[in-house]
């Protein structure tokens, strides 16, 4: 397959419907939780085509699953024994880790490369090294490759999070469910792919109790059924079509908008300027006039760090100052030096970011150094004047689903340039 290195993206403006696909944040822990079954395991609303969602697959193929995919659903079953030691030498992403958790409950070992995805500042696996040595593990590394034995099975256990990891709850889930006896996971980060995790499990067999964001108690089981599953709709894709709109003074219905999980992000646009009318199950989008923004990224129902790029754009957009925190990944703010080249005007201290709006942007050629900060270029170039070269544009298809095919259908000026 053809990797998409450059989109040349003309100013545009977005007029028409877009259906939301299903979350990349979820179907990858969903992948991951195939391995904790030898029985027949279904998603529905499977996002197919993407990249992040492709490398996971194959990583199952490694591992000795067979995986039957078909545009929006994926049957992957079992036929053989299936293997501990992922090898592996293409693209590695953050979910190796969830993969290494999932073979060690099953299994009672595991190794998998370290995990690679988005540079948008530090991201250790610290914690999910803890609680597999809290529920008994051995972890080590070799090399690049890290490693991890129980020597029986995994044993329930108090895990404390310092921080409201994503990815270390999630871990902390898939363990638990084949543990012996009870895991808690204290300061969990309750979210809604997490949730959907959940429920996939418990259809499962897991026996999953969600105490807010206070704990979440697993009590373990000898083993976990087959199920077929629906994965829930993806928050980030319908946000960046939001925001294209309003920078755009598009008019566009947003079709499966996920409401309930966007209620804090719908309430900070609607009152910076952005007009929307809910429908029956979709987003209608009137553009707006954007005015300046000022949030802080935090855990679910926050505005979460994925996120802000695209408030970013928004920012410079407005006419005023806008500011932006982010404490989890201050790092993140490397896509603000790309679009200082297409003329925006900002400055950081500290965690914060100042965004200076008001000046028009300006088609220039600028990098995507993360699968966020691609889309939220993407959407610049949109309101940009002249043409927007992106280099790395294949980041922006690891979280989205045929995303240049549904830019094109809402009118979007956009060619691609392949390897």
């Amino acid at each position: 397959m053809k990797q998409i290195i450059k989109y040349l993206i003309q100013p545009s403006k977005l007029i028409g419907s877009v259906n939301v696909d299903g979350a990349k944040n979820s179907v990858l822990k969903l992948l991951a939780a195939s391995l904790l079954t030898n029985e027949k395991f279904e998603i529905a609303n499977y996002p197919s085509a993407l990249l992040d969602a492709q490398a996971s697959v194959g990583m199952l193929r490694s591992l000795g699953k067979e995986c039957l995919e078909e545009p929006d659903k994926i049957t992957i079953t079992e036929t053989s024994k299936i293997q501990s030691r992922l090898i592996w030498e293409e693209r590695s992403i953050r979910t190796t880790l969830l993969v290494l958790g999932a073979l060690v409950a099953r299994t009672g070992e595991g190794a998998v490369p370290l995990p690679g995805g988005c540079e948008i500042g530090e991201r250790n696996y610290d914690l999910h090294e803890m609680t597999l040595r809290k529920m008994g593990a051995d972890v080590w590394r070799e090399g690049d490759v890290l490693c991890a034995r129980a020597k029986e099975r995994l044993k329930g256990a108090d895990i404390h999070l310092p921080i409201r990891s994503t990815g270390a709850t999630e871990n902390g889930i898939l363990c638990g469910s084949l543990a012996e006896g009870i895991t808690s996971i204290w300061n969990p980060h309750i979210r809604p792919e997490i949730l959907d995790l959940i429920s996939c499990l418990r259809n499962m067999g897991a026996k999953i109790k969600v105490y807010g964001q206070e704990h979440i108690e697993v009590e373990g089981v000898e083993g976990l059924t087959g199920t077929q599953h629906t994965v829930i709709g993806d928050n980030m894709e319908a946000i960046t079509w939001l925001v294209a709109s309003v920078v755009t003074n598009g008019d566009i219905e947003i079709v499966n908008f996920p409401f309930d999980h966007l209620e804090v992000p719908l309430v900070h646009l609607r009152e910076s300027g952005a007009k929307f009318f809910r429908g029956d199950n979709s987003l209608i989008v009137r553009g707006g006039k954007c005015y300046p923004i000022d949030i802080a990224t935090g855990p679910y129902p926050g505005i979460n760090s994925d996120m802000q790029p695209l408030f970013a754009i928004y920012g410079f957009c407005a006419k005023g100052e806008s500011r932006i925190i982010d404490l989890r990944f201050p790092g993140r703010y490397n896509y603000a030096s790309e679009i200082e080249k297409m003329g925006g005007k900002f400055k950081v201290e500290g965690d914060l970011l100042y965004i200076y709006g008001g000046s028009p942007l300006y088609g220039a050629q600028v990098k995507a150094t993360d699968l966020r900060a691609g889309a939220a270029l993407a959407v610049a170039g949109l309101a940009a004047q002249g043409e927007t070269v992106i280099e790395d544009a294949w980041q922006i298809g690891r979280g989205y689903n045929r995303f240049e095919e549904k830019l094109l259908y809402l009118g979007g000026s956009l060619k691609t340039i392949s390897d």
